[in-house]
């Protein structure tokens, strides 16, 4: 794959993340902050980090087969192997500007 049609790729993977929510917050996973790395090799694998609010969020499974499923369905994506990760620990400043207004942190 060029180096053009893997940027668009990971534009679009972008896009679909900005798709998924925590259903007990109205920002998306990406706004969040909770993706820490999103690696795309030139063979379609994929590979995306991320972390979770709290370790012990009870909607984690929901959240990672939701990434899961609709990573798979872009065109460019061979397959993605989501992993969860806690280091470094999530914290309100990685949040997005927007993300803390809409949530009231600002």
């Amino acid at each position: 794959m060029t180096q053009e049609e893997k940027l668009h790729i990971e534009e679009r993977i972008v896009e679909v993340l900005k798709t998924v929510y925590d259903p007990e917050i109205p920002v998306d996973i990406y706004s969040l902050g909770l993706i820490y790395k999103i690696d795309l090799q030139d063979d379609g694998t994929l590979d995306v980090d991320m972390t979770l609010t709290a370790p012990g969020c009870p909607a984690a499974d929901f959240i990672m087969e939701d990434v899961r499923l609709k990573l798979d369905t872009l065109e460019g994506v061979k397959s993605s192997n989501v992993n969860l990760v806690f280091e470094p620990e999530w914290d309100k400043s990685m949040m997005t500007e927007e993300a803390r207004i809409e949530l009231g942190f600002d």
